[in-house]
């Protein structure tokens, strides 16, 4: 029916127990006759190509008009299922298909074949959102505890910030910053006004507000008569950005491999080690740089003591103090900086995601003496602080600077912890911590974490995973108490489904 070298396979699905073929040149295991293959490592005979698992997990759907008919074809050694051919009858059943190892399955529409694969996504895609909830393409609604990892402050499509950009949008899109920016002006001048910082330069991304960073750590130095001093200390388990810098800051192997030799000038110490930060001190340090709450490294805290140290190490030596506050800035944690719970100001600082609500935006922040080396042509940006990015972050603050705003983030923080610190004592063989501050929590796990992920993802409730074996709690600080109560009954259901498949230990 079909020629050895051809690279598409007629499939008949039923997502029951098996998978009709409607291809004879498809062999597996088991066969049910000629119109039917047992679910499992598939070949293409004639080929002798391995097709790999099309399905690791499926569950019948129950319905009897659950059978279509779609095209798949092999990408690379893989199946890939586009899912605009199922038939509208069996797009419920698909739901129900799921793969466990979602780099080996991608249910998603032809063009992701054009994405370059670097992202390890799920096969769920979403078409609208409103407040904390998403809705799917396959209509299903799910909780959003994951804001677009804590970008959507204010929760989807909040009614303010669409009326800004729509408003913007039929203005003035873009100018580059050849040009007078008084929007622009005024953004940073309510940011400085909010803040320990005197001075602004508007980005796209986390990455670019960190570059720019390490940028005027060094060039306050060189300003200063000390082109030598260019390295910066950072700590074990940061994430600083994807770009050679930023990667190199954060130091993790992971993220290095493959791309080349390291970006130089970064001296890793241990995340509250006091006296490797004072080693690591020398004639060539620039700067210390920090999260004041690690969200990727784990949600992990250090000390209020341990900043106030790290300021008095920088005060000392004429160093800048450099805190990272992409995720744990713009409210996250109950302020509107995090730095502001801890009694420590930095010297400069980076901001992004929650700035723009969902609109790509970053910022860095400087005091005047820190910034005193950034002149005319020593940074830029095409896109950085255009009217569209400037004219969302101004709405993100109308919203969060509102009197009562904070305090309900408290408010909401308090609540979610007191409930998950209960669902972690009814459940010791999955959870054994609840981490964080503010609306930025950390839930340790017992079991794997990308599980614990899952299975609140069975539970219609989305979160993201963080190191250490813990699973982050993101919600949009919006998020009402009776929402914390649903979320907080989906957590306690995943829970009691994966403790059931626990083994049952004996008793002592």
């Amino acid at each position: 029916m079909f020629p050895a070298e051809s690279k598409q396979i007629r499939l008949l699905c039923d997502f029951g127990n098996t998978i009709p073929i409607a291809s004879t040149r498809l062999t597996a295991g088991r066969r049910e006759g000629d119109e039917g293959i047992e679910i499992g490592r598939v070949e293409q005979a004639q080929a002798a190509v391995t097709v790999a698992e099309i399905v690791r997990s499926c569950v019948d759907s129950k319905r009897d008009a659950n059978r279509m008919t779609c095209t798949c074809r092999l990408f690379g050694r893989h199946v890939l299922f586009p899912g605009q051919a199922f038939q509208a009858d069996g797009a419920d059943a698909l739901s129900h298909c799921r793969s466990r190892q979602l780099n080996q399955v991608a249910m998603t529409n032809t063009s992701a074949a054009h994405l370059m694969p670097v992202f390890a996504r799920a096969d769920l895609s979403f078409e609208k959102g409103e407040g904390v909830w998403l809705t799917a393409t396959n209509g299903k609604r799910y909780l959003d505890f994951t804001s677009g990892v804590a970008v959507n402050a204010l929760g989807h499509a909040h009614p303010h910030l669409v009326a800004a950009l729509q408003e913007q949008a039929t203005r003035l899109w873009h100018m580059s910053n050849l040009f007078g920016s008084p929007d622009g002006e005024r953004l940073a001048a309510r940011l400085c006004e909010a803040s320990f910082a005197d001075k602004v330069f508007f980005a796209n991304s986390g990455a670019e507000a960190m570059e720019c960073a390490i940028k005027v750590t060094r060039k306050y130095q060189a300003a200063k008569g000390h082109p030598e001093r260019y390295r910066i200390i950072t700590f074990e388990g940061a994430f600083h950005g994807r770009t050679l810098a930023t990667l190199a800051a954060g130091g993790q192997e992971k993220y290095l491999e493959g791309f080349g030799p390291r970006v130089e000038g970064f001296d890793q110490v241990p995340l509250g080690d006091l006296e490797a930060t004072k080693k690591a001190i020398g004639p060539h340090t620039a700067g210390i740089l920090i999260e004041p709450l690690q969200g990727e490294g784990g949600v992990r805290s250090p000390t209020n003591a341990f900043l106030k140290a790290l300021r008095e190490l920088c005060d000392d030596n004429k160093l800048l103090l450099v805190f990272d506050e992409v995720q744990s800035g713009m409210g996250r944690t109950g302020e509107l900086f995090a730095y502001q719970r801890t009694g420590v100001a930095p010297d400069v600082m980076a901001l992004a995601k929650a700035l723009g609500g969902g609109f790509p935006m970053g910022a860095c922040l400087a005091t005047n003496e820190a910034a005193s080396g950034m002149t005319a042509g020593t940074h830029g940006s095409t896109f950085g602080g255009n009217p569209l990015a400037v004219s969302a972050a101004n709405a993100v603050l109308d919203v969060m600077l509102a009197p009562g705003f904070f305090d309900h983030v408290k408010r909401a923080s308090l609540l979610l912890k007191q409930k998950l610190a209960s669902i972690v004592d009814r459940h010791p063989g999955v959870l054994s911590e609840v981490r964080g501050e503010g609306l930025l929590i950390g839930l340790k796990a017992v079991v794997p974490a990308n599980d614990l992920v899952l299975a609140l993802r069975d539970e219609n409730l989305l979160t993201v995973g963080a190191g250490e074996n813990v699973v982050r709690l993101l919600p949009p600080l919006i998020v009402s108490e009776a929402e914390i109560e649903d979320a907080v009954g989906r957590i306690e259901n995943a829970c009691a489904k994966l403790s059931a498949g626990l083994p049952k230990r004996e008793a002592v």
